[in-house]
């Protein structure tokens, strides 16, 4: 199959680019590069020993995208692209829903001129909001704290809107929690411009020295340690749900699954596991809670082993020893 992917360069999207490789797909990438480097597509096709197609463009440029989609005969898209820092959305929301909810219409449009109906869409355990009641399932009611989780759920509605006006589409809407590691080889992982956002890859640069010490938000949550817990996924077993949700699309559809591992595990846990991993201290200071963040968030998974035949394979020792290898052979990303 000719599989366009949006964002292809990014963190989620290179991991997922290798395993579309190597399940014999074709593969278009299509990236503007605001976040993600050319290098890591380079590298995509060295580990998977097979060649791609890459294409510089943004997601609002309707005319590029058909010219696309019909110029390589795309038959499905895996649409990552989009700005994904809660902070910066909160600063920021109309660079947030131009980029994230406009772009979403520009490529919808795109493939409606060219016959493309089928999308997997790279939402976000975000829609959830506070969480009612754990673990989360798909039932839960979304609710969004900040912008960019505001820009999932309207495209989330948008597609399901759009399907039904247009029954005879196949579209899958994968809500993830926290992708974290790096594939196993080493060449590819998480390369945040500036300060990282999230956990590991901070972590992870303390370990290596290229940061002081770790500030944990809130140490009086309650949690079994005082700090927040997440569902960690590892992101290769992120990009084989990718993979699955695709496959599963025989017939047309549209519907939510979660993607996570159903593990809950706190800030301490991954520090600790960390730093069995690289053998390097962690330091950490504990400072105030972070507005808008919760205590506690992990998945359910049911859905995703009924549905897509799917399950996360990988625990926290792997992610953090597979994050290790990327940060010490990439100690500033890909410009190593």
């Amino acid at each position: 199959m000719n599989i366009l992917v949006t964002g292809g360069a990014g963190y989620i999207g290179s991991h997922t680019c290798v395993e579309l490789l190597k399940a014999g797909h074709e593969v278009i990438v299509f990236d503007n590069f605001c976040n993600s480097s050319p290098e890591s597509v380079a590298r995509v096709q060295k580990i998977a020993g097979k060649p791609l197609s890459l294409v510089k463009g943004d997601i609002r440029n309707r005319e590029q995208l058909e010219s696309v989609l019909r110029e390589f005969k795309c038959e499905a898209v895996i649409h990552f692209a989009g700005l994904k820092a809660v902070g910066e959305s909160v600063e920021q929301p109309l660079m947030y829903y131009d980029n994230n909810v406009v772009g979403t219409v520009r490529l919808l449009e795109a493939m409606e001129a060219t016959g493309v109906k089928t999308i997997v869409f790279s939402s976000s355990a975000t829609v959830y909001g506070d969480p009612q009641y754990l673990p989360l399932n798909e039932s839960h009611p979304l609710s969004a704290s900040n912008p960019y989780g505001r820009s999932k759920i309207v495209i989330e509605d948008m597609l399901r809107d759009y399907y039904r006006a247009h029954p005879d589409w196949k579209i899958v809407l994968l809500r993830y929690f926290n992708p974290v590691g790096a594939h196993d080889s080493g060449l590819i992982g998480e390369d945040p411009g500036g300060i990282p956002n999230n956990l590991m890859p901070y972590v992870a640069q303390v370990a290596v020295g290229r940061r002081e010490k770790l500030s944990i938000w809130g140490g009086d949550y309650p949690t079994p340690d005082g700090t927040g817990v997440r569902d960690f996924i590892h992101v290769v077993d992120l990009a084989n749900g990718h993979l699955a949700a695709l496959e599963s699309l025989t017939e047309p559809q549209c519907f939510a699954v979660n993607l996570g591992t159903g593990i809950g595990y706190s800030v301490l846990d991954v520090v600790k596991a960390y730093e069995k991993a690289s053998g390097k201290p962690v330091p950490y200071t504990i400072a105030g809670r972070r507005p808008g963040d919760i205590a506690s968030c992990y998945a359910d998974p049911a859905e995703a082993r009924r549905k897509l035949g799917w399950e996360a394979k990988l625990g926290l020792d792997a992610m953090c020893a597979d994050s290790w290898r990327w940060q010490q052979m990439n100690p500033n990303g890909f410009k190593s």
